[in-house]
């Protein structure tokens, strides 16, 4: 009996002391600071512009889905768009925010507003923007003024002509945004100075 309990009285000082076994993830003692902890870039804003149930027509029969239209931007210059498909709808919002962050891009801004007047075209959608002075603020529709605030531009006038449909727009807005040049992009380009031009 007695050499029972000697046996049972090492093990519980083997176990207590972290001997004779690998030290595991527990034992490991973190500071507040060195937790691992899972949070999205806070640089970075989206808006969910649009979601849509979309069915697939499959031998079985109908499959539902999920589609989401996502816009991220930092307001300093940088955003990108994407959609996203999934069963559910929390899924689809963050496989088109992923894909968002990866395709971003620069958008020329003087002054809190677009360098010139420019004209975004995407499928039978057409988006008429114009420079404006401070305090005009962003008037745009609902789907392009994402874009626009997202991207950091405070004073904007825009006119959609065409169609509505909000991915039409969306890209017609990125398309428009991408096409801008500053004066001294075009110099650089002609090989001259900017008061040459």
């Amino acid at each position: 009996m007695t050499e029972m309990n000697n046996e049972v009285e090492t093990k519980k000082v083997t176990s207590e002391n972290g001997q004779g076994r690998k030290p595991s993830f527990k034992d490991k003692k973190f500071d507040r600071k060195d937790r691992p902890t899972r949070r999205e870039d806070s640089e970075f804003e989206k808006k969910v512009v649009s979601v849509r149930r979309v069915t697939k027509v499959v031998k079985g029969g109908r499959t539902l889905r999920f589609s989401a239209l996502v816009v991220v931007g930092d307001g300093k210059g940088r955003v990108g768009l994407a959609i996203g498909k999934a069963k559910e709808v929390s899924g689809a919002i963050e496989k088109a925010t992923t894909m968002a962050k990866k395709s971003m891009v620069r958008i020329p801004i003087v002054d809190g507003t677009i360098p010139h007047e420019n004209i975004g075209k995407f499928s039978s959608t057409r988006i008429l923007m114009l420079p404006a002075p401070a305090g005009t603020g962003v008037i745009a529709g609902g789907s392009a003024r994402s874009v626009l605030e997202l991207a950091g531009i405070k004073n904007i006038v825009t006119k959609r002509h065409g169609s509505s449909n909000k991915i039409n727009c969306v890209k017609a807005t990125m398309q428009g945004l991408l096409s801008l040049r500053t004066k001294e992009e075009i110099a650089a380009r002609r090989g001259k100075s900017v008061q040459e031009i």
